[in-house]
């Protein structure tokens, strides 16, 4: 079975990185990702991503401030997913994890420290070359509560 995700690299004031943890009750629950989910059937990349990150983080992203860092596809065991990784470079809001998950912004020098899924982990270092986006448009650093720093 092969699974289309877009995901998101979400940038605070700061220079770090958003990641998930997912939740409870869903395939390597438990584990560290960067915000996204599953492409609908006929839905273009950009769309599903604004989607997925306004269902899963209650955020507004701009598609025209999204930049495709990276696509690759891992086999897990029972699935394989086609995933693509976007900086997104214009969304507002706080975020929150609206489906339960944990949240986390975490500098992109301890990326790897990270409990971060082998499917997002080729992204890591992709990222990290890249660097936060120069000019991002996005709000504040989110409130403590809503997302914990890294070793919080």
């Amino acid at each position: 079975m092969r699974i289309r995700v877009v995901a998101g690299a979400l940038f605070d004031a700061d220079g770090r990185v958003l990641i998930a943890e997912r939740p409870a009750g869903t395939h390597l629950a438990g584990r560290w990702e960067f915000p996204g989910g599953k492409v609908g059937e006929g839905e273009a990349l950009e769309p599903a991503l604004a989607r997925e990150l306004r269902e899963e983080l209650g955020v507004a992203v701009d598609v025209d401030g999204c930049q495709r860092l990276a696509s690759l596809t891992h086999a897990y065991p029972d699935r394989e997913v086609e995933l693509h990784l976007y900086v997104v470079d214009g969304w507002s809001g706080t975020p929150r994890g609206l489906d339960g998950q944990g949240l986390r912004w975490v500098p992109l020098a301890a990326l790897g420290a990270e409990d971060i899924l082998e499917a997002d982990r080729p992204f890591i270092e992709a990222l990290q070359r890249r660097g936060p986006p120069p000019n991002f448009n996005c709000c504040a650093a989110p409130p403590a509560a809503a997302a914990k720093p890294a070793g919080a």
